[in-house]
Parts: C-alpha cells; sequence; structure tokens
C-alpha cells in the first residue's frame, strides 16, 4: 500500500501570527511600497500612532482594514490589548510618517511582541534620516543618528559638546519653534560648519538649504515646517594647539581651504583672539 498523502499541515508548517513593521510616506503619499500597500490590506489590525494622518493614506489607496490607536499616551493601557490581538491576528505597526519605532513608541510593541515569542518583520520604506543625507551634498563616511536635539538648553548644549570632536555626520530632527535656538547653540559648540536644512521634505513646499550654520540661522528667520538637519562632522585635520602663533593657525585654516567665516569661528575658539582682529588678519595673508 501507499501511504497516506501528508496533510496540507505537515507539508507547510503553520505561521506564526506576525507583527509587521510598516513604514509609511515622510509627506508625499506615493512614496510607499507595494509591498507595505499589500500587507496593510492584508493584515487584521493596523496600530497607529495618529489615526487621522493614517485614514487618510488608507483612504487614498481604498484600504479599509480597521485601525487602532497606539501611542505616546496610551501605550501602557494598549500593549496588553494588542498582544492579545497578536495571538489569532496579524498586525500591522506604522506611525505617523516614516519608518516606525525611530522616536515614537511603537518600539514597546516590538520589544513586547518579540519577547512574547511572536514574528517580527520589518519592511524597508521612506526615513527622513537617510532622505535627508542623500539630499545633503556632505560627504558622509558614516553617521550619527541623534533623534531630537533636548529641548532645555543646558542638556543640549551638553549634548552638542560631547559631539563637537566626532568625525562622522550629524543627523537631528528640529521643531520649527527651537530651530533658532537650535543653530545658535550648534554655532557656539561645534562652530560655523557646514550643514544641510531640510524642510518639509517631499511636500510640496520642499526645501534644502546648504550652507553654514551661520547662513541657515540668517535664512530661516522665521521658520515654518518640518526639518531634518545633516550638521558636518569634526574636520579631519590635526587638532591645534592654543599655544601656536594666530597668524600660523589662520594659515593652516587657508590651506584646509576653510572659509572665511569657519577660519574666524575655528582660530577664535581656540585663541580667544576677537573675530574683528581675526579677520584683519585673514585679509593681511590674503584671504
Amino acid at each position: 500500500m501507499y501511504p497516506e498523502p501528508a496533510s496540507r499541515e505537515t507539508e507547510r508548517p503553520k505561521r506564526l501570527p506576525t507583527l509587521y513593521i510598516v513604514p509609511t510616506p515622510i509627506g508625499n503619499l506615493e512614496d510607499i511600497t507595494l509591498r507595505a500597500l499589500r500587507v496593510l490590506r492584508e493584515v487584521d489590525l493596523i496600530a497607529a500612532e495618529d489615526t487621522r494622518v493614517t485614514r487618510k493614506l488608507l483612504a487614498r489607496y481604498e484600504i479599509t482594514t480597521q485601525v487602532t490607536s497606539f501611542h505616546e499616551h496610551n501605550r501602557r493601557a494598549k500593549l496588553p490589548e494588542l498582544l492579545e490581538k497578536l495571538h489569532n491576528s496579524d498586525i500591522a505597526l506604522v506611525s505617523d510618517a516614516g519608518t516606525p519605532t525611530i522616536n515614537d513608541p511603537g518600539q514597546d510593541l516590538v520589544t513586547a511582541a518579540s519577547e512574547a515569542g511572536f514574528d517580527v518583520v520589518a519592511l524597508p520604506g521612506a526615513s527622513a534620516v537617510t532622505t535627508a543625507l542623500a539630499a545633503s551634498g556632505i560627504e558622509v563616511e558614516g553617521f550619527l543618528y541623534v533623534g531630537f536635539l533636548p529641548r532645555e538648553k543646558s542638556k543640549r548644549v551638553e549634548l552638542l559638546s560631547s559631539l563637537s570632536s566626532e568625525q562622522r555626520a550629524l543627523v537631528t530632527f528640529e521643531t520649527p519653534h527651537r530651530l533658532t535656538v537650535a543653530f545658535k547653540d550648534i554655532l557656539e559648540t561645534l562652530g560655523d560648519r557646514r550643514i544641510a536644512v531640510c524642510r518639509e521634505m517631499t511636500k510640496l513646499h520642499e526645501e534644502v538649504y546648504r550652507g553654514t550654520v551661520s547662513g541657515a540661522l540668517d535664512h530661516f528667520a522665521r521658520p515654518r515646517g518640518e526639518f531634518t538637519l545633516v550638521i558636518e562632522g569634526a574636520s579631519n585635520a590635526p587638532a591645534l594647539e592654543k599655544d601656536q602663533d594666530v597668524d600660523e593657525l589662520l594659515a593652516a585654516a587657508k590651506r584646509r581651504r576653510m572659509t572665511a567665516r569657519d577660519a574666524i569661528a575655528e582660530v577664535g575658539a581656540l585663541t580667544g583672539v576677537s573675530r574683528r582682529e581675526l579677520y584683519s588678519r585673514w585679509l593681511e595673508l590674503g584671504g
């Protein structure tokens, strides 16, 4: 006798319920993958940081999947409910924009689901960080993602000061009402470095400013929108000693092809000599 055909369950092990991490557009609703749309249609529930924002995306693509909120203020109460739902259903986790778990409460759900033994699958997709880096025009061998700078000035200055010798590019988010003070603190702690300021990326009023920190401070006198900053890393050139002659420091900066503004900011920080005096000496050197 021939053996009985193997059942479907024997041939293919039953798949565990899955938590999908689904990136959504950072602005333009066309910036979503076909796979992300399929997953959003097929899951049983979508856990969204802001259901109003997510429903606009779903309406655009005629997706009718049930949506529930999962955000900073309800995550403690909602987490057990979502884990219970995962026992029998697939769930998609989305944020307001971009990839979930980056600066949002989604990380709690990912950690809890993974520890509970559920499958967690991350889909590739839109990211403000990598989009800004690509558009920045700043040389990037590597980068350090800082997130949002601290709200308090003392903590913000402390963080930036700790990164003053970091040679990788720095990427940070900033809100419009804190952008001006952030520029001033960056200028104070890191100097007048090259910076790319990406505003409202992929949206109708998208803008990318490429220049210096002081220039950005002047350019965004009345900031509006969402901002991603890409700040040039510390120079790879050998550190300059404070006891070197001022003219020698300026000449070294000139050989490194620094602008007058950047050279004066750097040498002024090392020597304490006034900007006016340094500018006069820069001109004498043929600047």
